[in-house]
């Protein structure tokens, strides 16, 4: 339909780990994806999700020949889906194990799409790995692995559970997510995530915390574009599970907040 939202998706990327034989012509084995689960969750607000491939120096087209300010101006908000860690050299640190050394590359794309949707007005909502690409766009840094540098952490991350590994979270007074969900102090979220944020970003605010550790679990830009951002998969969230979160008001306002700069 003419009026339905058009929803920007940061790609995922999925980088070979071997070689790619040289075949000539059209030939590469590098996949930028859109989760199934992160467009579901969007066509379930009724707009429609539209994934915005990354360019970099390495890509089939020259950076020249695309322009991220286009997809900014001609869609409503920006998701960025989770994924692989950021990477340490995003923030001015080394990785203290090659496992954590993240992905530069999307980094940089992501970065770049962040920044054209917020000069554009546009509405910006992070999620996981998008909460800590955010961070780090406004200069924040992160915490390489939770276990490693805060040893007295709750476990944030297992493998075996993936998203069945729950905890609390305390939703900071006074803050647009507590405005969204009144009444609700604690509730209960899905946990993913090895990495966290260290040091806050210049301009964020912190809307929910892990009572158990203090790591952060949401955040928001003070003034400016609507940017938020979720250290939860709210796309993993049960419709209808009363014992966790529900994320349908959160997104019912970054879709309003999408909505209202078209007017």
């Amino acid at each position: 339909m003419k009026n339905t939202l058009l929803i920007g998706v940061s790609a995922r990327i999925y980088h070979p780990d071997r070689p790619v034989p040289d075949l000539g012509g059209v030939w590469t084995r590098t996949l930028h994806y859109l989760e199934q689960s992160v467009a579901h969750w969007i066509m379930a607000g009724g707009a429609m999700p539209v994934m915005v491939p990354a360019v970099d120096r390495e890509s089939l087209l020259r950076r020249s020949e695309i322009d991220l300010d286009y997809y900014a101006a001609n869609l409503d908000a920006l998701v960025l889906q989770g994924g692989n860690d950021v990477a340490p050299q995003s923030y001015g640190e080394r990785p203290l194990d090659p496992a954590w050394s993240g992905d530069r590359i999307r980094d940089r794309y992501e970065m770049e799409l962040i920044q054209a949707f917020i000069d554009a007005g546009k509405p910006v909502f992070g999620i996981c790995r998008g909460l800590q690409v955010l961070n780090v766009k406004f200069g924040g840094t992160l915490l390489q692995d939770i276990a490693t540098e805060r040893p007295a952490a709750r476990a944030h991350v297992d493998r075996a559970q993936y998203d069945r590994l729950h905890h609390e979270i305390e939703i900071v007074p006074g803050t647009r997510l507590a405005a969204l969900y009144p009444g609700c102090r604690k509730t209960c979220v899905n946990s993913i995530h090895h990495q966290a944020i260290k040091d806050l970003g210049s301009g964020l605010e912190v809307e929910a915390r892990c009572p158990d550790d203090g790591v952060i679990e949401a955040i928001r830009l003070r003034d400016g574009p609507w940017v938020a951002a979720v250290q939860w998969h709210p796309e993993f969230h049960e419709s209808g599970n009363s014992s966790m979160f529900d994320d349908s008001p959160l997104l019912q306002d970054f879709l309003d907040a999408a909505r209202a700069t078209r007017t």
